[in-house]
């Protein structure tokens, strides 16, 4: 197969900064490179490649638009975007393990934490020496996080943890945890160091999706977390809800970067798969499929770009980044679907990226908020009315 050839039908190089381009160039490299080698295997023996993250923290993309006094690159949002879009171009789960580090785990620390939390721990999580996961979803509530079963009880000058969160990205492999509890006073949050006590985090296995990623359960029995790790800034499910706006955003590029990898690859396969005598290519089915979707792609990198600038002036709503979630991700499935089938018998091989792909985007249309959740906010952000309750 040919080198990648990203699709730019609409010229949208220029509405990039060259800092921008620089940053989306170098990962591009790198997942080329170093990661796309071994994603085969990774994927077929469910595994992470944990030896590159130290190539990833030196690329800058733990955390990027994290002020560099706390160990970040100071980036914008657009080059956060395009780091997702590249990341996932490779793979969900090497997006996936980024995301939860920057958008979840640093996040938090970032806008919740105190100055002494920020110091300690923001350093460490940018440059990989500590890795973290996020505690939100529980077995019996997702879609409703309200609804938490896992509470924090107040004793002396501790915090008593207790309950079981369920599919989290990256949480056996993690050093820290953020976690989310109902106490009295509200919804919590707590930087919970996982060698504590009562804290255990087994991998889920049996995956047939995201299987180069490791997902957990976390178990919390009688954890006893000291006051000096509550998250002080966090009141109230505001505050979780506001980490995962913040993932939303890189997924809704991320999508795009599997689209993008589809397509390219469906395009490359039937310019050179001949079929009665001539290149797939050219019958009027195949070109149809291309010209569709090559129009979703450029309707989603734009609206991909344009709420980049949005978020990087302050201005970016919670249901504007779930319509970009929604539609990117549904396209870049729906892609996926259809050059799986324009690759025959081929799609199916794990020798070509389409089928894992395929795979992959099952779970990331639903996490971070379900197909249908996003449906909802954004039904209610043009009626006022909200239907989910």
């Amino acid at each position: 197969m040919a080198a990648y050839q990203p699709l730019d039908f609409f010229d949208l190089e220029d509405q990039y900064s060259e800092e921008e381009r620089m940053v989306r160039d170098s990962v591009r490299s790198w997942v080329g490179e170093r990661f796309m080698p071994g994603i085969m295997e990774h994927f077929e023996n469910a595994t992470f490649p944990m030896e590159l993250v130290p190539e990833l923290a030196e690329l800058g993309v733990f955390g990027p638009t994290t002020p560099e006094e706390y160990g970040g690159a100071g980036m914008n949002n657009i080059a956060y975007g395009l780091i997702c879009q590249e990341l996932e171009r490779g793979d969900s789960g090497l997006r996936s393990f980024v995301s939860v580090q920057g958008s979840l785990v640093m996040y938090p620390v970032f806008a919740y934490g105190s100055e002494e939390q920020k110091k300690e721990w923001l350093p460490k999580l940018a440059s990989g020496e500590v890795i973290g996961c996020f505690g939100l979803t529980e077995p019996d509530f997702g879609s409703n996080p309200g609804g938490m079963l896992t509470t924090a009880r107040r004793d002396g000058d501790d915090w008593i943890l207790n309950g079981r969160k369920m599919w989290i990205t990256n949480g056996t492999i993690s050093q820290m945890a953020i976690v989310w509890a109902r106490a009295e006073e509200g919804v919590m949050g707590f930087i919970v160091p996982c060698d504590l006590p009562g804290f255990s985090a087994p991998e889920q296995k049996h995956k047939w999706s995201l299987r180069a990623s490791v997902t957990s359960e976390l178990v919390m029995q009688d954890v006893r977390v000291p006051e000096a790790l509550r998250l002080p800034k966090a009141k109230g499910l505001k505050a979780p809800l506001g980490c995962l706006t913040q993932a939303r955003y890189g997924i809704a590029w991320g999508g795009l970067g599997a689209a993008l990898a589809c397509f390219d690859e469906g395009l490359s396969y039937s310019k050179e798969r001949i079929v009665f005598d001539k290149p797939l290519a050219g019958f009027q089915l195949a070109q149809k499929k291309l010209a569709d979707m090559a129009t979703r792609i450029t309707c989603g990198q734009m609206l991909a770009l344009r709420l980049g600038r949005l978020k990087d002036e302050g201005r970016a709503t919670p249901q504007q980044v779930s319509m970009a979630k929604r539609n990117n991700v549904e396209l870049g499935l729906d892609i996926a679907r259809v050059v799986r089938d324009m690759l025959g018998a081929n799609g199916i091989s794990l020798e070509y990226q389409v089928g894992r792909h395929m795979l992959n985007l099952e779970s990331v249309y639903t996490y971070e908020g379900t197909h249908d959740i996003h449906t909802l906010a954004i039904g209610e952000a043009v009626t006022g009315i909200p239907a989910y309750r």
